[in-house]
């Protein structure tokens, strides 16, 4: 019972730190463009041809 005492302000802190992480992401635009990547990957654009 007394590493409750321990454990549930750990916890909270752990998810702070989770929720702020993901508004940080929210707010540096990580969210803006995400059929973006999904065509880079399927483009023919061949800038740098292999060797």
């Amino acid at each position: 019972m007394n590493m409750l005492i321990y454990l549930i302000p750990i916890a909270l802190i752990l998810g702070g730190l989770g929720l702020v992480a993901f508004l940080w992401s929210l707010k540096s635009g990580q969210y803006e463009d995400l059929d973006g990547a999904a065509w880079r990957v399927i483009s023919s654009d061949d800038d740098h041809p292999g060797p």
